[in-house]
């Protein structure tokens, strides 16, 4: 018998929610498509088994961990749902995974099987394969490699196949999939996921409705991508995948396909924010959107396109352990804990500091197997992470007296200046408040004095020039002195990866390269100011004078 804090199989395994919802409602829309085709919890029962089948016939059963490397599409939505629905564990890779990353993660996972994409595979020819047999092709499915024997989904789906194998008795905890983190600092660690942390992560929050449409804009490596559509099951409502966010095309796929609900990760808002005004800024079905981390513009979201706004804090290892929304009033805020969950906030013994002050979020749950249930292969990160009890997310936070929670920064990219510590998010969130900056990263650089120097990469919004001693001036009411940043670059974009995550450790390798422009030899010097004088100080700033 299950825990009572726990949902029912129905309510959260895959497999056991494909067949319930093809009963209950087999004409209701699921999955619309780029390529305008549409699957209803009918067809979507079919396809499944067929692809299941199909698999199955490959050897995949229950346990078996498969990688599945291929960008948002129709096949690529059948074949994990098919893995999910046999019990096989889903391991989907980053498409942008080359070399010695790539090699990592193929190895960590064990598996015999790679379902991938043809315009991928020749990426394997360079790397050790480890204990992969074979490969599944879609997409292009001529293409061919000679380390591994390849056949082309279409050709397996055609294949006679013998009846599925009577319904395993998948558990709620099980392991559903391994989703390797982004690996932007070092080798990708694989985060065991099962339904009971998927269900968590998006039933108990409150936020979703049947009746809702979900635009999937996130890839399905990741688990904001691959959760909203296990999500649309559990709740039993549908959703439309499209390959990546665009923001010139956002509205459009919005109107088309009758959203009412999506995501924006990172600095998605600030994209559609610096777009230009539309007469049709509110002729959309769209209406309410989970704005992660909580742009300082939400209310201007609001104001111009008419949204609820909601945010949440999450990692791919817990379960949205912060919520809050909607009419959010703090700026920054990442809610407060939901229901069910306990959090922390504590110095580097695991002691707990009061309100204001700022050290490491921990977490845990009331609900078995609500979070992570460790690193694949990795038994020591998996102690250090859940050390005493508490998984620890290595997000520095601070909350308020009255029990509200502010992401700081990751503790890896905090940085030390002149003495005092500094948020690179903190610092990135006001250069974002500039109306001519689209994007922004910024990082420590070595100082010649101690500690760090602060350099900022900035790009600009389009068809527009940053005049970075302005951008200076206009800072400097906004941070502390000792956070301006020292450095800064211009750029077109910034180094990413396919789930948009800024590449840090690349630019901090580029360090001070050509084209970067330092204040202080252009005779911006900030330095601490006597509180009855900084108006005349920022009047030199201006100028462009020594303060």
């Amino acid at each position: 018998m299950l825990d009572e804090r726990m949902p029912g199989r129905n309510d959260c395994v895959i497999r056991a929610l494909i067949e319930r919802r093809a009963r209950e409602m087999p004409d209701k829309v699921f999955a619309l498509f780029d390529d305008e085709s549409a699957l209803t919890y009918g067809d979507l029962h079919d396809e499944v088994r067929r692809y299941a089948a199909g698999l199955q016939l490959l050897g995949v059963a229950r346990g078996n961990a498969v990688v599945c490397w291929f960008p948002n599409g129709r096949q690529a939505m059948l074949v994990m749902l098919a893995l999910n629905y046999l019990g096989a564990v889903y391991v989907p890779i980053n498409v942008g995974y080359k070399g010695g990353l790539l090699e990592h993660v193929i190895r960590d996972s064990g598996a015999r099987l790679i379902v991938a994409h043809g315009a991928l595979i020749e990426r394997l020819e360079s790397v050790s394969t480890g204990t992969l047999e074979r490969i599944v092709v879609l997409g292009d499915e001529s293409a061919s490699v000679d380390c591994l024997p390849c056949l082309a989904l279409s050709e397996l789906l055609r294949r006679p196949a013998p009846p599925l194998s009577a319904e395993e008795d998948i558990q709620p905890w099980d392991t559903l999939a391994i989703i390797y983190t982004s690996g932007t600092t070092g080798p990708s660690k694989g985060v065991a996921c099962s339904s009971l942390h998927v269900y968590a992560n998006y039933m108990m929050r409150g936020d979703a409705r049947p009746q809702d449409r979900f635009l999937v804009t996130l890839p399905l490596f990741h688990m904001s991508g691959a959760g909203a559509v296990w999500c649309g099951l559990m709740r039993g409502g549908s959703i439309a995948m499209v390959e990546a966010f665009r923001t010139q095309e956002f509205w459009d796929k919005i109107r088309q396909f009758g959203i009412t609900y999506t995501t924006l990760l990172g600095v998605m808002a600030s994209f559609l924010l610096k777009a230009e005004p539309s007469g049709r800024d509110r002729d959309h079905p769209l209406q309410r959107v989970l704005c992660v981390p909580l742009s300082d513009q939400h209310a201007e979201l609001t104001r111009r396109f008419g949204v609820e706004v909601f945010t949440a804090y999450n990692m791919t290892e817990t379960s949205s352990p912060l919520f809050g929304g909607p009419g959010l009033t703090r700026r920054g805020t990442s809610g407060r804990p939901r229901e069910g969950v306990e959090v922390r906030i504590v110095d580097e013994h695991d002691c707990e500091v009061p309100a204001g002050e700022v050290g490491e979020l921990i977490v845990r749950t009331d609900m078995p197997f609500a979070m992570n249930h460790g690193y694949h292969n990795n038994a020591q990160a998996t102690a250090a992470a859940w050390r005493n009890g508490w998984f620890h997310t290595g997000d520095a936070f601070r909350r308020d007296d009255e029990g509200y929670f502010y992401f700081v920064d990751r503790q890896k990219d905090a940085l030390r200046r002149r003495g005092e510590n500094v948020s690179s998010f903190e610092v990135e969130k006001e250069i974002l408040a500039h109306p001519d900056v689209l994007d922004v990263a910024v990082v420590a650089v070595p100082s010649e004095l101690a500690e760090d120097e602060i350099l900022a990469v900035v790009c600009p919004v389009q068809g527009r020039t940053l005049d970075l001693p302005e951008l200076v001036s206009f800072l400097v009411p906004r941070l502390a002195h000792f956070m301006v940043p020292r450095y800064f670059r211009i750029a077109q974009d910034l180094p990413r990866t396919s789930s948009a995550k800024v590449q840090k450790h690349l630019i901090r390798e580029q360090g001070l390269a050509e084209g970067t422009w330092d204040r202080e030899r252009h005779g911006i010097v900030l330095k601490s100011v006597r509180f009855d004088r900084e108006k005349e100080n920022l009047k030199k700033v201006n100028g462009r004078c020594v303060i």
